[in-house]
C-alpha cells in the first residue's frame, strides 16, 4: 500500500505529463491536413491517352484515437489527484510543542495553512519595534507603556558680552569685541515614553513561533506518512464521457 507522501511525490510529474499530452492532442486535432486523406486514380479517355500514376495521402491523425489517448492520460491524473485528496481528508496528526499537544487530529490542508501563516507571523514578529538598549526602561501603569527615569538638564541662553581689546585714547576709540556667553536660565526635566517591546520579549516570542513552525512541519510529515487507498474515478468519468 502506498503512502500519501509517495502519491504527492508523483503527482507533479503526472500533472506535467497530462498537460503536455493534452497540449499535443489539442494541436494535432486542429491541423486539418493531418486529419485528411485522399486516394485517386487516373484513366485516360482512350488507350493512346497519357497515363498518370495514382495519388494518395494517408490520414495521420484520427480524432477517435486522440480521444482514447487523452482519456488514458487524464484517467491517471484524475486517479492520482483523487487518491491524494481522499487521503487528505483522512490523514491527520497532532501539533506537539515541548511534549504538550496544542491541537489534536489536524488535517493536512489545515497544517499547510498553518505553515504559511506562521511564515508570515515570523516575519511580522522579527520586525517588531524594540526598546532602545541605551536607555533604562520601566513599565508605567498609568500610561500603559514603557518610560525612563526623569533626567534633569540645564537650559541656557546666550547673552552678549563686550570684551575691550584696547582702551579708548584721544586719537582712537576703544576696540570692543562682542562675544556670547551661555547663562543658565532654567531646567528641563525629561521623561521618555515608548510603545516598543523589550528585546527579550521579542526574542522569546520569536523562539515560540519557530518552535511552532517546526511542530507543524513535523505533524505534516507524520500525516503524509498515512497509508492511502488507490482511488479509481477516471474510468467512471471517461466511461461516461466516451461511452
Amino acid at each position: 500500500m502506498a503512502k500519501l507522501n509517495q502519491i504527492i511525490a508523483v503527482e507533479k510529474g503526472v500533472k506535467s505529463k497530462s498537460f503536455h499530452d493534452m497540449t499535443e492532442a489539442h494541436r494535432s486535432v486542429q491541423k486539418q491536413a493531418l486529419l485528411s486523406g485522399i486516394s485517386r486514380t487516373y484513366q485516360p479517355k482512350d488507350e493512346e491517352g497519357e497515363q498518370l500514376p495514382p495519388e494518395s495521402t494517408r490520414v495521420q491523425v484520427k480524432a477517435e484515437e486522440v480521444l482514447r489517448e487523452t482519456a488514458k492520460t487524464l484517467t491517471r491524473l484524475f486517479d492520482v489527484t483523487a487518491t491524494k485528496d481522499w487521503a487528505n481528508c483522512l490523514a491527520k496528526a497532532d501539533v506537539i510543542v515541548d511534549g504538550q499537544t496544542l491541537v489534536r487530529d489536524v488535517p493536512i490542508p489545515y497544517l499547510l495553512f498553518l505553515e504559511k501563516q506562521l511564515v508570515d507571523l515570523h516575519t511580522f514578529v522579527k520586525k517588531l519595534p524594540v526598546l532602545d538598549s541605551a536607555e533604562s526602561w520601566n513599565l508605567d501603569a498609568s500610561s500603559d507603556c514603557w518610560k525612563t527615569e526623569a533626567v534633569r538638564t540645564i537650559r541656557t541662553k546666550k547673552v552678549p558680552r563686550n570684551h575691550v581689546k584696547a582702551e579708548a585714547t584721544d586719537k582712537h576709540p576703544a576696540q570692543v569685541e562682542v562675544y556670547y556667553e551661555d547663562i543658565p536660565v532654567g531646567y528641563w526635566t525629561t521623561v521618555k515614553f515608548s510603545g516598543a517591546l523589550p528585546a527579550k520579549q521579542v526574542n522569546e516570542l520569536l523562539g515560540r513561533v519557530e518552535k511552532l513552525q517546526h511542530a507543524v512541519k513535523f505533524a505534516r510529515e507524520e500525516a503524509n506518512g498515512t497509508d492511502v487507498t488507490d482511488e479509481r474515478v477516471g474510468d467512471a468519468i471517461f466511461g461516461y464521457l466516451l461511452g
